[in-house]
């Protein structure tokens, strides 16, 4: 441990200032206008960055022993993905000899797409290192910017549609990462949370239930619209979420980490239909079936398919993220089918663009992000032995040691 302590001391820090440099001389040749008036509201930018940092910062704070490391390495990645975005938006654009997006929208969209990587470093939770974050947020960040210039260029898939996939990419990214490290023993300790470590993450739930309005209509052209039956999706799925965990336990008590996953589950969904739902009701019947998709989820792939595929997901991004962007996906494609019923040709080509985007979402997300865990877990980059995992005191300096969180 002292040997791997030291390559962790000399390692991280010249890497995060050499990637800092790095960033600061691009911005200089890439960003040389000043400030203008933005598009976007500053108190709009302020809900969506306390949703990512506040929000899934406290959210993945639910092992016993890894509350430092949840907070603070979600802190590092965001505000490294934040400039790592701005730049391969920008540099796309000078590429594409295109005009760039004023500042505040240009940032806002950044944080919005960094979403991705924190959603994926859920599933690798305690398992990374801070160097392997670091290369993974990178390499993340840049592809589900090709993934979006290919959606949007291509497919000609709208923008707010287009960044919308970061929930499901974010998710089989992580999964596909997550598949080529071991897995930590069923018996491991360190491996579960205490009441303080699940209230902890409780309150990032709220956070983000309070938020995800805002981040579903930052992009969206009718925001009223989309605030509405966003709000309306998450309260539904809450209820939904509380009525299943007492249904689904033996005892008949509600269990945390079923109210903890599935209350997010109805913004996650109508995030993509958000905009040409008419009707209320309609998103209160797609957060309904979001909460019970990511319940009897969780409870199906953790008993079958993750033993099977050997796959550990730390923190559910699977059940959590993943299935209810499937079903998002899903209903936007129905609710097209229904809306252009009556134009048989139109219908077609929409069908197709938005199926199309579906599955290359997923496709690029579980190639690449199966690539990027053969690459993590190179010898150069001293992968944590599966005896460390979920621990703090590794990284942390702590005033003594603590047992638990």
């Amino acid at each position: 441990m002292p040997s791997n302590y030291r390559n962790f001391r000399n390692n991280v820090p010249w890497l995060i200032f050499f990637l800092e440099v790095v960033f600061i001389v691009l911005f200089y040749f890439l960003f040389s206008d000043g400030a203008s008036r933005s598009s976007i509201s500053y108190p709009v930018f302020q809900d969506v960055s306390h949703m990512v940092i506040f929000g899934f910062g406290f959210f993945l704070t639910f092992l016993k022993r890894y509350g430092f490391s949840s907070t603070g390495f979600n802190l590092l990645i965001i505000v490294l993905g934040v400039q790592c975005s701005v730049l391969t938006e920008g540099l796309l654009l000078f590429l594409l000899q295109k005009e760039n997006e004023d500042g505040l929208k240009r940032i806002t969209k950044a944080t919005v797409s960094t979403t991705a990587v924190v959603i994926s470093t859920g599933a690798v939770l305690g398992k990374t290192n801070p160097v392997q974050l670091i290369l993974m947020t990178v390499v993340e960040i840049i592809v589900f910017y090709m993934n979006r210039w290919i959606n949007e260029t291509l497919l000609q898939v709208p923008d707010n549609i287009s960044m919308m996939h970061v929930h499901l990419f974010g998710a089989y990214f992580g999964l596909a990462v997550s598949s080529r490290f071991s897995e930590p023993s069923p018996r491991s300790e360190k491996n579960a949370s205490t009441p303080k470590s699940d209230l902890l993450s409780m309150l990032g739930t709220l956070f983000l239930w309070v938020f995800w309005p805002s981040f579903n209509s930052v992009l969206a052209a009718n925001k009223s619209k989309a605030i509405y039956n966003t709000y309306f999706a998450l309260a539904v799925s809450a209820v939904t979420a509380f009525v299943l965990s007492v249904l689904t336990t033996k005892d008949g008590k509600f269990r945390m980490t079923h109210i903890h996953s599935a209350v997010l589950a109805g913004g996650i969904a109508v995030g993509y239909a958000e905009h040409s739902i008419e009707y209320p009701w309609i998103a209160m019947i797609l957060g309904l079936l979001a909460s019970v998709i990511t319940i009897l989820g969780s409870f199906c792939l953790q008993r079958c398919l993750y033993p099977a595929l050997k796959i550990h997901d730390s923190s559910g991004v699977h059940f959590t993220f993943g299935l209810p962007g499937v079903l998002g996906a899903l209903a936007q494609v129905v609710l097209l089918v229904i809306k252009n019923w009556t134009n048989l040709q139109r219908l077609g080509y929409l069908f197709m663009i938005h199926v199309s985007a579906f599955c290359l979402t997923i496709s690029v997300a579980l190639i690449t992000g199966f690539i990027t865990g053969l690459i993590l877990n190179l010898k150069l980059f001293k992968t944590i032995p599966v005896s460390k995992y979920f621990e703090d005191q590794f990284y942390w300096e702590f005033p003594r040691l603590a047992v638990g969180f």
